[in-house]
């Protein structure tokens, strides 16, 4: 599956059940040249049309080229979507003989000159489900050669001293010549259109047999492998070799290479560094241990030089390593941007499929930040992100430079939607190929770690979406063992394939579906979670699509799927404590979206630990309901934490993620209106996406955004790059709020002040570390309630949060617990309450945040960047513990900290280099001023102590 389609054609819906057929066809005349008419038919009684849901006979032609060395594949110019063929690919019916013609010249179709191979396949005009048939290939010229015994780009195993038969035809009388790793074997002088000859090996090797077509001088190589069967050593692994690429620690000329690989019977590792050919110095050693595992030492190396490799076991399949954190492909990085990834390694010559790398002697990336405190789970406020659509320039070093943009929203945590390597270079990523791997589209290792580390300067968490559910067909692990029907390198996965089902055991099947009850898969999923964490320093992981970590259900079985599932929970936990084992205080999110009791379990897992599992919770039509106008849907109490029976407020829920319609272009499409008050009006609509966030965020518990969600974006989740709606298009490109000027819109960027302001409230007032609160809602006037009874009444200990959602003036009840001063929060300003019955009146989209206090407020802090002078604290705010403060100066500096009446309380020296700061205290509860001085600067900033 080579074709530039592969990458998102089956990401579009779920739950889809496989519908492949194999069809008979034939192509006239059987060899052509690129400007020469051909006829492709393919046999009616081979196809099931009604298999398609295909009543019609309107079956397409999907359509891919390759230039003369078989590669830069490009789609067909005519072929449309996926999930929309274009009509001139349509087939004609011939109902005489029950077949589907097409007829074409090759240069015209595929719009391109010097074409030495075709694809195509058969499909119905909506592809999705699997509506299509197997891949089928064709040698473009006149001149044709067929290698009959072995098959190309097979692997021919014998025995020393046996001999393998090489058969060949050609369309026309050539001559042959037949190379062993680059030695002539055998040259044929005298032009026949037959080649025999039986090769004795004495080496294992690539073997390629050359035709020449003497009127041309017209060349067609054909390649095939020979492996003298070896005797595999078996050794136990050394201490410092895992499954991977390892470094040795004190050697740069040596790199340890290791391979899960059962039924296997022995592994080459072939590379740069042995010229790509097969040889039997490089045969992969077995552990004595595990059966299962090969390895082998790497010696004689160049220090800081840039290696590429795979492994290629008996069975002829050449793989990258699972576990490479960098792969280079034949496919994507061609179209990879230099500006994304400088200096990106060329892929290598002749070779096929992805290949790893190593680089003995890299310099470690420098960390400004090693011991970041992150945010408490309860209090996470979560910024969901796509980088593809974030920013024009789609890369990690946007996301640096947007670091001020995210600190002055008041986001605490910021989820980027998958970033391992994924096929293709523009995805949701989704599409996993190699779950280890960062996807080079959006920039180097180095680029990524920097990003995070800037985040964590400013006191942001990095929460990575992980897709371990499934990978696609170019993961290492489905190709190893796979139905290679064709001889491409990929295919199904087969019934011996050790890490993956054949067909997914639950209703939700995406790409290839892991078996998680094997040991195999286990240790995978381990090893993956452990290399983020360690090696980037991510604060947590949201687990995409935990309902396909089961093992109970069939594909169609909606009801087992959604169930509870012991198995399902049982591995989950087991997963969390990996996440655990790697970093104490990881954050565990799943999305789930399923039956409580099992949602339960995870929630309350470990809770005495203060560990416990986040999961997804989804208020999407509920707050939608409430911002158009409609009483009927507009319940949200299903945000209290109580409801789904967790102990704690572990419930992440939001109003928009990347799956949901954005709240914005309902409320313009289809708000209420009342005489003049319209919530289609674009103005009133932006007014009211700030009440929503005044009952949204001041509810305990963890609260995830959705980008843009802040600036009112209303493009819809299903907006072509047309400008049309369509399900097909749910995965297409979005525009980008900063280059439609959003981010300086006034009406806009008011929403964003409105939610900054009451994210700022929620998170520097304990009052809302709680788990005591109501949640009045289903009339349009939500009303929240928010306690924290181990707080003294002298400080914010009481909140009550109101809105009208309705379409007209209405009058609210806020129940306050007691009468006297209550303060409104937003504005800071105070009421005298005589009654606790006291009602008070709203205007539509008006809302009101009440306290028995004001409330405090985080300091405000400059973005911490390489700056010459200035300093970031990295824990603000903080309880009783040691304050981490990162600092820039060219000169001595002094930091003092000073108690809201100008009260010094400490004051210590700091060198002249930028460097980390740990200053034990123990400070009352309150707002403390540090003041950084050099004697020509100084700089101010507030430290909350909770």
């Amino acid at each position: 599956m080579k074709h530039i389609y592969f990458w998102c054609a089956f990401l579009l819906m779920f739950g889809l059940n496989a519908q492949q057929q194999e069809v008979s066809y034939s192509i006239s005349p059987t060899s052509f040249a690129e400007n020469q008419s051909i006829t492709i038919t393919f046999d009616g009684a081979s196809i099931n049309e009604a298999t398609w849901n295909v009543t019609d006979n309107a079956l397409y032609l999907w359509s891919w080229s390759y230039d003369l060395n078989d590669a830069n594949s490009m789609n067909c110019p005519t072929n449309g979507s996926w999930g929309d063929s274009g009509e001139d690919n349509l087939l004609t019916y011939n109902a005489g003989n029950d077949t589907y013609t097409i007829t074409f010249v090759p240069t015209e179709f595929y719009n391109r000159t010097g074409i030495g191979r075709i694809g195509f396949l058969l499909k119905a005009n909506d592809g999705n489900g699997d509506k299509k048939s197997q891949d089928i290939y064709s040698e473009v010229g006149i001149f044709q050669v067929n290698l009959v015994q072995p098959t190309e780009n097979t692997n021919v195993e014998v025995n020393s001293g046996e001999s393998v038969a090489i058969q060949a035809n050609s369309s026309v009388a050539a001559t042959w010549e037949l190379f062993a790793n680059d030695n002539l074997v055998l040259e044929i002088t005298t032009a026949t259109t037959t080649f025999n000859y039986n090769y004795s090996p004495t080496e294992s090797g690539s073997l390629t047999l050359t035709a020449t077509n003497p009127a041309d001088g017209q060349e067609i190589d054909l390649n095939f492998t020979v492996s003298l069967i070896p005797t595999v050593t078996t050794e136990a692994i050394p201490d410092w070799i895992e499954p991977g690429i390892n470094y040795d620690p004190t050697d740069n000329t040596k790199v340890g290479l290791a391979l899960i690989a059962p039924e296997k019977d022995y592994v080459h590792v072939i590379g740069s560094f042995n010229n790509w050919q097969l040889n039997d110095n490089y045969v992969m050693k077995q552990d004595t241990e595990n059966e299962n595992l090969f390895w082998i030492e790497l010696n004689g190396l160049t220090a800081n030089q840039l290696y590429t490799f795979q492994y290629r076991t008996n069975d002829n399949i050449k793989i990258a390593d699972p576990y490479s954190p960098l792969v280079l492909s034949p496919y994507d990085d061609q179209w990879i941007e230099a500006a994304d990834y400088p200096n990106l390694p060329a892929y290598p010559a002749g070779q096929s499929h992805e290949v790893s790398v190593f680089q003995t002697g890299q310099t470690a990336y420098d960390w400004q930040v090693e011991n970041f405190e992150k945010p408490a789970k309860h209090n996470l406020m979560v910024y969901e992100v796509l980088i593809r659509d974030f920013t024009n320039e789609k890369n990690f070093q946007s996301l640096i430079d947007k670091m001020e943009y995210f600190k002055n929203l008041n986001i605490n945590t910021i989820e980027l939607m998958p970033v391992m390597e994924f096929d293709g270079n523009q995805s949701w990523g989704y599409n996993p190929s190699f779950h280890y791997a960062l996807d080079k589209a959006y920039g180097t290792q180095n680029k990524f770690k920097e990003f995070v580390d800037v985040a964590h300067q400013n006191g942001i968490a990095v929460i990575l979406d992980i897709a371990l559910n499934h990978a696609t067909g170019r993961n290492p692990y489905v190709r190893m063992w796979c139905e290679d029907a064709d001889g491409d390198g990929y295919g199904a996965v087969s019934a011996d394939n050790p890490f993956f089902n054949t067909s997914a055991r639950h209703s939700y099947s995406v790409f290839e579906d892991f078996n998680h009850q094997s040991e195999f898969t286990q240790y995978y999923v381990q090893r993956v979670i452990q290399h983020w964490i360690e090696e980037y320093n991510i604060d947590g992981f949201r687990w995409d699509l935990t309902k396909g970590f089961t093992q109970n259900c069939t594909g169609s079985d909606d009801a087992c799927t959604n169930a509870y599932q012991q198995d399902r929970v049982d591995v989950m936990k087991m997963y969390a404590d990996y996440q655990w084992d790697a970093d104490a205080t990881s954050i565990v999110i799943f999305e789930h979206l399923g039956t409580a009791e099992e949602e339960a379990e995870w929630a309350n897992y470990r809770i005495a630990e203060d560990k416990g599992i986040l999961t997804w919770n989804i208020l999407n039509y509920a707050y939608n309901q409430n911002t158009m106008g409609y009483q009927d849907g507009s319940n949200i109490n299903w945000i209290d934490h109580e409801d789904h029976g967790f102990q704690q407020p572990t419930a992440v829920s939001y109003g928009e993620s990347h799956d949901e319609e954005r709240l914005m272009f309902r409320n313009l499409a289809y708000g209420e209106s009342n005489g003049s008050y319209n919530v289609q009006d674009l103005a009133t609509a932006l007014d009211r996406q700030k009440a929503y966030g005044a009952v949204f965020f001041t509810v305990p518990g963890p609260k995830m955004i959705w980008q843009f969600g802040e600036l009112g974006y209303e493009f819809s989740i299903n907006r072509c790059e047309d400008g049309t709606i369509s399900n097909d298009c749910r995965l297409s490109p979005k525009p980008i709020a900063f280059e439609l000027g959003y981010d300086t819109d006034a009406s806009r960027t008011a929403l964003y002040d409105a939610w900054a302001e009451i994210m700022n409230i929620r998170l520097a007032n304990e009052v809302f570390e709680t788990s005591t609160y109501t949640v009045e809602s289903g009339n349009l006037l939500p009303k929240i309630n928010v306690w924290n009874n181990d707080l003294p009444s002298s400080q914010l200990n009481y909140v009550i949060a109101v809105a009208n959602f309705t379409t007209s003036t209405s009058t609210v009840t806020p129940n306050f617990p007691n009468t006297g001063t209550w303060y409104n929060l937003l504005d800071e300003t105070s009421m005298n309450v005589s009654s606790t019955t006291q009602t008070i009146s709203l205007q539509p989209g008006e809302y009101m945040i009440f306290g028995n206090q004001p409330a405090e407020r985080l300091g405000t802090q400059e973005v911490a960047l390489n700056t010459d002078f200035g300093f970031m604290i990295l824990n603000n705010p903080i309880k009783n513990s040691e304050l981490s403060i990162k600092y820039h100066s060219t000169e001595d500096a002094t930091f003092e900290i000073f108690d809201m009446s100008g009260k010094k309380i400490k004051a210590l020296k700091a060198n002249n280099t930028a460097s980390n700061l740990q200053i034990p205290f123990n400070l009352s509860k309150g707002m403390y001023l540090i003041v950084m001085k050099n004697g020509k600067k100084s700089v101010t900033q507030k430290l909350l102590v909770k």
